[in-house]
C-alpha cells in the first residue's frame, strides 16, 4: 500500500495539512480566550466604576448614622445582575452588604473566607483579578479599596464565567467537528488530484512496457509539453529515438559487415576448391591460387581489424597512448611512405608543412589517421591528378587538410561518407587494381580525431575534387 506514490503523497499531504489545522486551532482558541477574558476584566472594572460613581452620589445625599449602609444598599439595588454579584466589606472583612443573599444568609465558610482572603489582597496592593471558584461557578473577581467620609471599604466583584467557558467549548466542540471533517475531505481530495496528475506517469509505463525492439518507432503520447510530466514524455521519446538510430546503425552494420565478410570468404572457399578440384596442377597454377587466397586473406584480416577497433572505441576499451613528436614530421614520414602508392597511379603527391608543429598525442593512432585520409584521396584520384597535403598552426590548434583532384562527392551523399562501411564507389572513379575497401576508414578516421578531441570534416567536394580537414589541439588532454 505504501510503496504507491499517490498514498505517499497523499499521507504526506494529510499530515501537513492536520499540523497546520491543529496549530491554527490552537493559536485561535489562545486568541480568543485571552480577548475574552480581556473583555471580562475590562467589563467587571466598568461595573465596578458605576457601582462606586453610585455610591459616593447617594453617600452625599444619606443623613444619619445608617446613611452610609443605605447608600451602599441602595447602590447595590441598582446593580442587580443576573451573573454579578457586588460585595461590599468593612476593615475587619465582615460583609457589609451583598448583591447575593446567600452570601449574607450562609454561615463563615468557603465563601466568606474567600472574600476575607480577597480583602487581605487588595490590602496588600497584590494583583485585583483573580479566577475563583465560588460554590458550583466559577468566577472572576475583583478587588478595589474604597474610602467614603473616614471609613475604609473593600469593594469585591464576581463575575460569572459561565458564558465565556460555554463560547470556549463551542469553539472546542467546533474545531472538533471542522478539522476532521476537512482532513478527511483533504485526504480524498489530495488522493483524487494525487490519481489524476500521476494518470500520465501510468499511461506511460503502460506504453513503454510494450515498446521493445520489434516496435521501437512508436512514443508516448505527449499531453502537454510544458509542464513537467510533458517533458519527461519528450526526453523519453527523444531516447527512444537514439535508441532507434542506434537500433538502426547496429543492424545496418551488421548487415554491412556481413556482406563485407561474406565476398572475401567466398573468394577463398571458391577458389580454394578449384585448387582442390583437380587432382594436379602446375606449380604456377597452385602459386596463382595462393596469391588470390593471400590478398583475400589480407583484406579479411583488415576488414577484422578495423571492426575490432571500432567496437573498443565505441565500448570505450581504447584509450590513448600519449607521447611528445612532431606531426609536420609525422605527416612527412606518412607522404613519403605513401608515394609508391600514389607514383603506381601516376598521381603527384605534395606534402607541405612550413615549420615545427611539437604536439603531444597518440603517435600511432595519428600516423593511422593520416595514412587512411591519404589512401582514400589516392583511391578516388583518377590518373594524372594531384593529392596534396598540408598542414599549419592557429593558436594553439593544428589544422591539416587533405586535398585530391577527384570529382568529388554529391551533395546528397556528403553527410553518409562517415557512416561505417559507407562507399561512394559509383560517383568517385577507381582503378580495379586499387583492390576496395570496406568503408571503414573514414569512421574510424573520425573517431581517431574525436577522441584527440578535434574535428574531420569535409570542407570542399565538388567537380574539382575533395578537401578533408583535421582540427586537432597541440595537447590532449
Amino acid at each position: 500500500m505504501f510503496s504507491s506514490v499517490r498514498v505517499r503523497l497523499t499521507l504526506w499531504y494529510t499530515a501537513v495539512l492536520t499540523c497546520v489545522l491543529v496549530t491554527m486551532a490552537f493559536a485561535t482558541y489562545f486568541l480568543l480566550r485571552q480577548d475574552s477574558a480581556h473583555r471580562t476584566d475590562a467589563a467587571i472594572v466598568e461595573m465596578a466604576d458605576s457601582f462606586l460613581a453610585t455610591v459616593n452620589a447617594e453617600a452625599r445625599d444619606a443623613t444619619g448614622p445608617d446613611g452610609l449602609k443605605a447608600a451602599i444598599e441602595q447602590a447595590i439595588s441598582e446593580h442587580k445582575y443576573r451573573e454579578t454579584i457586588f460585595v461590599v466589606l468593612d476593615q475587619e472583612g465582615k460583609i457589609v452588604a451583598a448583591s447575593s443573599s446567600q452570601l449574607l444568609d450562609e454561615p463563615p465558610g468557603a465563601p466568606v473566607e474567600l472574600l476575607q482572603e480577597a480583602t487581605g489582597r487588595a490590602k496588600l496592593g497584590v494583583r485585583p483579578f483573580q479566577t475563583v471558584r465560588v460554590r458550583d461557578d466559577v468566577r472572576r473577581s475583583y478587588t478595589r479599596r474604597l474610602s467614603i467620609g473616614k471609613e475604609e471599604y473593600t469593594l469585591l466583584v464576581l463575575q460569572s464565567l459561565h458564558r465565556q467557558r460555554e463560547f470556549l467549548q463551542s469553539v472546542i466542540a467546533a474545531f472538533g467537528l471542522a478539522i476532521p471533517l476537512a482532513i478527511l475531505l483533504a485526504s480524498a481530495g489530495g488522493y483524487f488530484l494525487a490519481r489524476r496528475s500521476l494518470s500520465p506517469v501510468v499511461e506511460m509505463s503502460t506504453q513503454a512496457g510494450r515498446i521493445g525492439a520489434d516496435n521501437l518507432h512508436q512514443r508516448l503520447a505527449v499531453r502537454n509539453a510544458k509542464d513537467e510530466l510533458g517533458h519527461l514524455a519528450a526526453s523519453f521519446n527523444n531516447l527512444l529515438d537514439r535508441l532507434d538510430h542506434s537500433f538502426e546503425q547496429q543492424r545496418r552494420f551488421m548487415a554491412d559487415a556481413s556482406h563485407e565478410l561474406r565476398t572475401p570468404v567466398a573468394i577463398l572457399c571458391g577458389e580454394a576448391d578449384v585448387t582442390l578440384s583437380q587432382p594436379s596442377r602446375s606449380p604456377e597454377d597452385y602459386r596463382a591460387s595462393l596469391d588470390i587466397l593471400r590478398a583475400e586473406a589480407k583484406r579479411l584480416k583488415h576488414i577484422v581489424e578495423d571492426l575490432f577497433t571500432l567496437a573498443r572505441a565505441d565500448a570505450g576499451q581504447h584509450p590513448l597512448t600519449l607521447s611528445s613528436f612532431y606531426l609536420d614530421e609525422l605527416i612527412t614520414e606518412c607522404s613519403r611512405s605513401m608515394k609508391t602508392l600514389a607514383a603506381a597511379k601516376q598521381i603527384t603527391l605534395t606534402c607541405n608543412s612550413p615549420k615545427e608543429l611539437p604536439i603531444q598525442a597518440d603517435e600511432a593512432l595519428l600516423r593511422r589517421m593520416i595514412v587512411n585520409l591519404l589512401d582514400n584521396a589516392i583511391k578516388y584520384t583518377p590518373p594524372g591528378g594531384s593529392v596534396s597535403v598540408r598542414c599549419d598552426a592557429e593558436d594553439s590548434r593544428y589544422v591539416m587538410t587533405v586535398a585530391d583532384t577527384g570529382q568529388g562527392i554529391p551533395v546528397e551523399l556528403q553527410p553518409r561518407i562517415f557512416e561505417r562501411f559507407f562507399r561512394a564507389d559509383k560517383v568517385r572513379s577507381r582503378s580495379s587494381s586499387d583492390g576496395g575497401g570496406a568503408g571503414l576508414g573514414l569512421s574510424i578516421s573520425e573517431w581517431i580525431v574525436h577522441a584527440h578531441g578535434g574535428k574531420l570534416a569535409l570542407t570542399r567536394s565538388d567537380k574539382d575534387g575533395s578537401t578533408f580537414t583535421v582540427n586537432l589541439p597541440a595537447a590532449v588532454t
